[in-house]
């Protein structure tokens, strides 16, 4: 089960690496139209959801495998 540091962790990396990466993709996609904010807020909490789950989940995981 994680623990609290690993839910701070998960937060955290997935807060900082989805702002990015997804205003570079929505930028880059679409431009910067009218409804640029909202489309990108739209991606940015799918993308943190789905991240952030992946870090709390398959990362420790992949963690096990890499330390046989």
């Amino acid at each position: 089960m994680p623990t609290k540091n690993d839910f701070k962790f998960a937060a955290l990396m997935s807060l900082i690496t989805t702002f990015f990466v997804t205003f570079v993709l929505v930028s880059t996609n679409l431009g910067f139209k009218k409804n640029f904010i909202f489309i990108w807020m739209q991606s940015w909490l799918i993308a943190f959801i789905l991240v952030g789950l992946s870090i709390l989940f398959v990362a420790p995981k992949i963690r096990r495998y890499l330390n046989k």
